[in-house]
């Protein structure tokens, strides 16, 4: 089964975007900010992360790019999920690791086709 690994700082959020990808047969975990999520890689590399932007204590940008910075690991599919649509914040996304990019609100389709497309269903 595959992991993945559901950073936001909204626990509305979390529990949505879980029951979509539990549905979707993966096994899940959760952070509710960047440096919990750099804790949980730390523990287990997930296959997949879906990742907020703005959250306390370390956003979603930060932790990408101490994701990516990490050595000799399984390096995860990242997806980011936020409401920063603007073309500035895609660009910086792209260039800091992410490999597809899902504007709030979400719904099972959205999921399922952007996880289809990155190649983890």
């Amino acid at each position: 089964m595959k992991s993945c690994l559901i950073v936001d700082d909204s626990k509305v959020v979390r529990m949505v975007a879980r029951k979509i990808l539990e549905g979707l047969s993966f096994d899940i975990d959760e952070a509710e900010d960047g440096q919990k999520a750099i804790e949980a890689c730390q523990r287990h590399m997930p296959d997949a992360v879906l990742l907020d932007w703005n959250m306390p204590v370390m956003n979603g940008l930060q932790f990408l790019q101490e994701l990516r910075a990490m050595q000799d690991v399984h390096q995860p599919i990242v997806v980011f999920c936020t409401t920063e649509n603007d073309m500035d914040h895609i660009k910086r996304a792209m260039e800091a690791g992410a490999n597809e990019y899902i504007m709030k609100p979400f719904d099972s389709d959205i999921i399922e086709s952007k996880f289809v497309q990155v190649g983890l269903i």
